[in-house]
């Protein structure tokens, strides 16, 4: 994508050239792309001590005759030039990624998809790098594409994302397709929604909370589109209290290895029967330990939760409610619950082909 040159006489002597190469979306950290060299001498390829991690991905040549060609990993970690040299690297590679984005934007846009990876992993990894990676992060409205900075995105939610305390709420997708009805109900209320789908942006949403104070992000699906910004309370429902008690009991069925939670809501009658949802936090845990997180062996043991809120004011309840048949009840009800973990991608194995055997034979 491009190169930069580092030509270091003082405090210590270094030169070099630093390729950024066309990134997959993967992270494929390596470590044999950058080779040191002690006055055109080779001294090693483990150059994690001297150039900041989430630049590993990057090729290149670094020459220092102030590194002796008998280096050990214990000098690496303890010399001071080191330290001096890794701190150069990760500025020199942040001032050109802001030169580039302030001369040549489109450019810098075009090559985002690779760019993103690098700025990224440095904001959450290199304290150094945050203040230049706030400048220069882009975030992608899912409705137009559009490529904007937090600032730029900051007065776009000022209206209608900000909640109670004050946070601006950040609504993500990691799955455009699948969530696009998620997408759909929160942009009808109009919230911008912003496309985080990289292997990266898990652990990203969560380290940013942490070093940005005015800031929260939601997933679309993580509840329903009143609650994404703000709970909202209740709008009335249709149905009496015993009526609600009898759905809940009807969707308390078995829905493969997911554990389902009911609640009856009032909703516009317009909007979908039911929603299927998972809790933020829990579901950043789990996807962490099964990613080899932190607290990884606790949390990918535990079930998958889902909380199933239905629409108390949808018209398809009173049809099933004057059903007579309690067995024609609790199918037409498994169907819309398999149907909202499907929208999910939850509805897995053998819950799916029971579901898809099932609507086979109905429509036969």
């Amino acid at each position: 994508l491009f190169w930069i040159h580092i030509n270091v006489d003082y405090p210590f002597n270094l030169t070099g050239v630093l390729y950024f190469p066309k990134a997959k979306r993967e992270m494929e950290l390596a470590k044999d792309r950058i080779k040191l060299f002690s006055n055109q001498v080779f001294v090693t390829d483990e150059v994690k001590d001297i150039v900041p991690e989430f630049l590993m991905l990057l090729h290149g040549v670094i020459d220092s005759p102030d590194i002796p060609l008998n280096v050990s990993r214990s000098y690496l970690q303890g010399d001071p030039n080191v330290k001096k040299i890794n701190s150069h690297i990760t500025k020199k590679v942040a001032d050109k990624l802001e030169e580039i984005f302030k001369k040549d934007r489109p450019s810098y846009e075009s090559k985002w998809d690779s760019l993103g990876l690098f700025v990224k992993y440095g904001m959450m990894t290199e304290d150094k790098f945050l203040d230049k990676g706030n400048k220069i992060l882009l975030l992608e409205n899912c409705a137009d594409n559009k490529l904007q900075t937090w600032e730029e995105l900051k007065t776009v939610l000022e209206a209608n994302q900000k909640n109670k305390e004050g946070k601006y709420v950040v609504i993500y997708t990691n799955n455009p397709v699948q969530q696009h009805a998620y997408i759909q109900q929160a942009q009808a209320k109009g919230y911008v929604v912003i496309k985080l789908d990289t292997l990266i942006d898990n652990g990203f949403v969560s380290q940013i909370e942490m070093k940005w104070s005015d800031v929260q992000f939601t997933r679309v699906d993580s509840d329903i589109a009143d609650n994404l910004v703000d709970k909202q309370e209740d709008t009335s429902s249709l149905l009496t209290e015993e009526q609600s008690n009898t759905l809940k009991d009807l969707f308390k069925q078995p829905y493969g290895d997911v554990e389902v939670a009911v609640e009856v809501k009032g909703m516009s009658a317009d909007a979908p029967p039911i929603i299927a949802s998972q809790n933020e936090m829990m579901r950043r845990m789990k996807e962490m330990a099964e990613m080899g997180g932190g607290m990884a062996s606790f949390y990918s043991q535990m079930p998958t939760q889902v909380n199933l809120t239905i629409n108390g004011n949808h018209s398809v309840y009173q049809s099933i409610l004057q059903e007579s048949d309690e067995a024609i009840q609790k199918e037409k009800t498994k169907n819309l619950a398999d149907l909202a973990l499907l929208s999910m991608g939850m509805l897995k194995g053998e819950a799916l082909s029971t579901f898809i055997t099932r609507n086979f034979n109905n429509l036969n």
